[in-house]
């Protein structure tokens, strides 16, 4: 199984999760371990936009709700910035449940939501859909 993620994701993919939560980092990063992708925690939005400012980054994985900056707000800094990394993709991941939720993140600039608890193959689809989707190449995955 993880032969068949790397290559339809290329190598390497070097992804960003900013979520609170150390449990949910940690599981993230075990299952993105499988696909041979590597993953940088950050434990808040701040810590997060630092690192973007500082490395390169395939994609971003976004919680909504943390202590300080939430999601939506470091969602619509990534978006207004004036270089490349305006156009990371990023994939919300969240426990939130509200009915407008994945219209709502979609219109502040969202390329996918995810919703807790992440399984493996849902997190394996979603990035591969939308890594294919920012390459231009069209393909799904």
């Amino acid at each position: 199984m993880d032969r068949l993620y790397v290559q339809c994701w290329g190598e390497p993919v070097n992804i960003l999760f900013i979520e609170d939560d150390p449990m949910n980092r940690r599981v993230v990063k075990d299952m993105l371990d499988v696909a041979g992708a590597t993953m940088t925690g950050a434990e808040s939005a701040e810590i997060g936009l630092e690192l973007i400012d500082a490395n390169d980054y395939a994609m971003i994985l976004l919680d909504l709700r943390m202590p300080g900056m939430d999601g939506f707000e470091a969602l619509r800094r990534i978006r207004g910035r004036t270089d490349a990394k305006a156009k990371l993709p990023v994939i919300v991941v969240t426990a939130d449940t509200a009915v407008d939720l994945r219209e709502r993140c979609i219109a502040d600039g969202a390329d996918d939501i995810l919703f807790k608890p992440v399984a493996m193959d849902s997190l394996f689809d979603a990035i591969g859909r939308t890594l294919a989707k920012s390459s231009g190449d069209g393909m799904i995955l």
